[in-house]
């Protein structure tokens, strides 16, 4: 069984807001694969399936980007799951560009509240990361109030393309071709930077 764990803010004021990526990304999962995201149970929305042969749990936390760690932490004790090798966080990353993703195996901690989140319960090697994005068009001082807001037209038809993206990946994470995933859309990163 592997979980797939879309990050995100849990009210409707917070629906295609650009921290709600991970959310937006287990929905399109959710909508490909049929899966019902409507179980209530350890701190978030979940559901489970089969996506492509595996078997799968999609979770959505509902405790708020900052307490992400609390729900995932339940999910993955309950189902004694391996954090190293049986699990997917998705998320939202400030700095890339708008239609961009990036896949890792190992996660790298960073500044954010999710990442934050998260590695107060696991340390940062033991987390697979796919960063959905919403790129660097911020000033410093204003991120938090960027993060909630929703996307510019232009670059909600550019975000639609990663959501696209990440599932893909996502998909190629949970069958074990972490490497294709990094290889295929990573290098697609590069080239949209060019």
């Amino acid at each position: 069984m592997f979980l797939i764990a879309g990050l995100g803010n849990p009210d409707k004021k917070y629906e295609k807001t650009r921290h709600n990526i991970g959310f937006d990304t287990v929905d399109a999962l959710a909508e490909k694969y049929n899966i019902s995201i409507t179980e209530k149970k350890h701190k978030a929305l979940c559901g489970s399936g089969v996506i492509e042969g595996v078997k799968v749990i999609l979770a959505k936390p509902q405790t708020y980007m900052n307490l992400s760690g609390e729900s995932i932490a339940e999910i993955v004790n309950f189902y004694k799951l391996d954090p190293e090798s049986e699990m997917l966080i998705i998320f939202d990353d400030i700095s890339l560009a708008p239609g961009n993703i990036r896949v890792r195996k190992k996660a790298v901690q960073v500044g954010i509240m999710e990442s934050r989140a998260l590695f107060q319960v696991w340390e940062p090697q033991t987390l697979c990361e796919l960063k959905s994005v919403w790129g660097k068009s911020h000033r410093d001082g204003i991120w938090q109030t960027m993060c909630l807001a929703v996307f510019p037209g232009n670059d909600r038809a550019r975000v639609e393309e990663a959501i696209r993206d990440a599932e893909d990946a996502a998909v190629l994470m949970i069958q074990g071709e972490a490497d294709k995933a990094m290889n295929d859309f990573n290098a697609k990163k590069q080239e949209n930077t060019k």
